[in-house]
C-alpha cells in the first residue's frame, strides 16, 4: 500500500491558509459538519487500538521494572555479574526510560509536523522494539541503560503522537471516550507488566523475559500503523502550507476520511474535505508555527489550559503517592517482601477500574465535572495522609483509605483528562508542537517530583511533605475552576473558534 502520508513533490504553491488561525470558524473536517456524523464503530476500533498499543507499552514498562529490579539485585536469580548495583545505578535503571522520553518530547517539537502522526507512531514502535531487544540482551549495566533510554524515546514519541492522531481522526460523539481509553490502556500495561513480573521474578535472569516481552506487541503496533491510514487533518494542514500538491493531498484526504469512517460516511467525504478548504482558504497564514508563536495569543491561552493541566497532574504528589505505596500499606499489615508484587496489581486493577469509569462517562458528564470532582477528593486524600503520618500513626487504616481514594480520583480525573485536554485544546497548526511542550512538562515535572520526593521526605517528613501536595492540589483545583473550558461535543476545529 502507498504510503498515504508523503506529499508530492509537485507544489501548487500557497493555496490556502492554516487551519490553526484562531481568528476565524472554521468547519470540521473529520468531526463531521455540526454535532453529529456517520460512522462505523467497526472502522473506527483500529484507529484508535494500534496508536493505543503505544501507552499499552508505557504502562507495562512501568509495572515490569518495578519487578524487574528485584530481578536484577538477586544474587542467585540475576544470571549476571554486576546485580550488586548503587543507588545510583538503580535511579538510572529505573528513570533511564523517563529521560528518554524527555529526549523523545524535545524530537517531537521538530519532526512531529514534518513526519506526521503516523510516521511518528511507526517510528515509536520502532524504537520501542529496539530498546526492549537491547535492554533483554543487554551484557552489561551500561548496554542495559542504553536499552531503557532508547525505549523511552520511543514512550517520548508515542505519549506525543498517540492523543493526535486518535483525537483527529475520532468522531465527535466518541472522541473524549476513545482518547480517555488511552489513559485506560496504560494503566492495562501496568497490570499487565505487575502480572508478568510476579509471574518471572523467581526465574533466572527472569527480568531479560519481562524486557523481552513487550517486543511483540512492539511489532504489532509497528504494522498496524503502517496499515493504518494517515490524518486527514494532517494532509490537508500540508496542503494549504503549500508543501505538496493540492489535488493529490486532497484526494488523499478523502480516501483516509473514507477508511476511518467505514461504509456509514456514504458520499459526504468529498463534501466535508471541500468545506474544509472553502474555510481555510479566508484564512490569513499558511507558514509553520514557529515556537515564539507558542507564547503569544491564543496559542499561549492553549499552552497555559494544556501544560498547566499535565503540570499540576505530576505536582500534586502522583508519582510520590505511587512511590510510597508499598510502605502505606505495609504499615496496614502486608508484608513488604512477599505481597509487594501482588499488592501492586491490586492497586493497579483499582487504576484499571476507575479509569474504565471516567472512560464511559467523560462523553456524558464532561471534562469539568470529572476534574473538579476527581481533584476535590484527591485533596482530601492528601490531607489524609499528611495526618496520618504526624497525627494518626496508629490508625493504619486511614492510610489505606486515602491511598485507595487519592488512586481513584487521579484516575477519574487528572490521569484521563489531562491527556484528553492536551490532545483537543491545540488549534491544527501547532498542535504537534503544542502537545510536544505539554508533553516535554509533563515527563519532565514527573522526573522532578520523582528525584526530590526522598530529600523532601528526609528534610521535612512524609506528613508535612503530604500537606504540601495537598495545597498545591487546592490551586490545581482553583487552576481547573477558573481556566479549564468544557469541550464536550465541541470539534476540534469548534473548540478552537470558540474556547481559545
Amino acid at each position: 500500500m502507498a504510503d498515504l502520508e508523503q506529499p508530492s513533490l509537485t507544489s501548487l504553491g500557497k493555496v490556502g491558509k492554516s487551519s490553526g488561525e484562531i481568528d476565524g470558524m472554521q468547519e470540521p473536517l473529520i468531526d463531521g459538519v455540526g454535532s453529529s456524523e456517520n460512522y462505523s464503530v467497526a472502522a473506527a476500533i483500529l484507529p484508535f487500538l494500534f496508536p493505543a498499543l503505544g501507552g499499552l507499552l508505557y504502562g507495562y514498562d512501568i509495572g515490569a521494572t518495578s519487578c524487574a529490579l528485584i530481578s536484577i539485585e538477586s544474587s542467585s536469580l540475576s544470571g549476571i555479574s554486576w546485580y550488586d548495583l548503587s543507588s545510583v545505578q538503580i535511579g538510572l535503571t529505573t528513570s533511564g526510560s523517563l529521560y528518554g522520553a524527555l529526549i523523545g518530547s524535545v524530537l517531537a517539537f521538530n519532526i512531529a509536523d514534518f513526519f506526521g502522526r503516523r510516521r511518528e507512531l511507526i517510528l515509536a514502535a520502532l524504537l520501542y522494539l529496539v530498546g526492549a531487544l537491547v535492554t533483554a540482551v543487554a551484557p552489561s549495566f551500561v548496554i542495559m541503560v542504553i536499552g531503557r533510554f532508547v525505549f523511552g524515546i520511543g514512550i517520548g514519541l508515542s505519549m506525543h503522537a498517540a492523543p493526535m492522531y486518535i483525537a483527529e481522526t475520532a468522531p465527535t460523539q466518541i472522541r473524549g471516550r476513545l482518547i480517555s481509553l488511552k489513559e485506560f490502556f496504560i494503566v492495562l500495561g501496568m497490570v499487565v507488566g505487575y502480572t508478568v513480573g510476579s509471574l518471572l521474578v523467581d526465574m533466572v535472569s527472569g527480568w531479560r523475559y519481562m524486557y523481552g516481552v513487550s517486543s511483540p506487541l512492539s511489532v504489532i503496533m509497528g504494522i498496524g500503523m503502517w496499515w493504518l491510514p494517515a490524518s486527514p487533518r494532517w494532509l490537508l494542514l500540508r496542503a494549504i502550507q503549500g508543501k505538496g500538491n493540492m489535488q493529490d493531498l486532497k484526494e488523499n484526504a478523502i480516501f483516509c476520511l473514507c477508511r476511518l469512517r467505514g461504509p456509514a460516511i456514504g458520499d459526504s467525504a468529498p463534501a466535508q474535505v471541500d468545506g474544509i478548504l472553502d474555510e481555510l482558504s479566508s484564512s490569513e497564514e499558511t507558514k509553520e508555527a514557529s515556537l515564539g508563536e507558542m507564547f503569544h495569543g491564543k496559542c499561549l491561552k492553549a499552552l497555559i489550559i494544556g501544560g498547566g493541566l499535565v503540570l499540576f497532574q505530576q505536582i500534586t504528589g502522583q508519582p510520590s503517592v505511587l512511590y510510597y505505596a508499598a510502605s502505606i500499606l505495609e504499615s496496614a499489615g502486608f508484608s513488604g517482601a512477599s505481597d509487594a508484587t501482588r499488592v501492586s496489581i491490586l492497586v493497579g486493577l483499582l487504576k484499571l477500574i476507575m479509569t474504565a469509569v471516567a472512560v464511559l462517562v467523560v462523553d456524558k458528564v464532561g471534562r469539568r465535572p470529572l476534574l473538579l470532582g476527581g481533584v476535590s477528593g484527591i485533596v482530601i486524600s492528601l490531607f489524609l495522609l499528611g495526618s496520618y503520618y504526624i497525627y494518626l500513626g496508629d490508625v493504619p487504616a486511614v492510610a489505606v483509605i486515602a491511598l485507595l481514594l487519592y488512586v481513584g480520583c487521579y484516575q477519574l480525573s487528572f490521569g484521563p483528562i489531562g491527556w484528553l485536554m492536551i490532545s483537543e485544546i491545540f488549534p491544527l497548526r501547532v498542535r504537534g508542537r503544542g502537545l510536544s511542550i505539554a508533553v516535554l512538562v509533563n515527563f519532565g515535572a514527573n522526573a522532578i517530583v520523582t528525584f526530590s520526593f526522598s530529600p523532601l521526605k528526609a528534610l521535612l517528613g512524609a506528613g508535612v511533605l503530604f500537606y504540601g501536595f495537598g495545597v498545591i492540589a487546592v490551586l490545581s483545583l482553583l487552576f481547573i475552576f477558573f481556566f479549564i473550558p468544557e469541550t464536550k461535543g465541541l470539534s476540534l476545529e469548534e473548540i478552537e473558534a470558540k474556547l481559545l
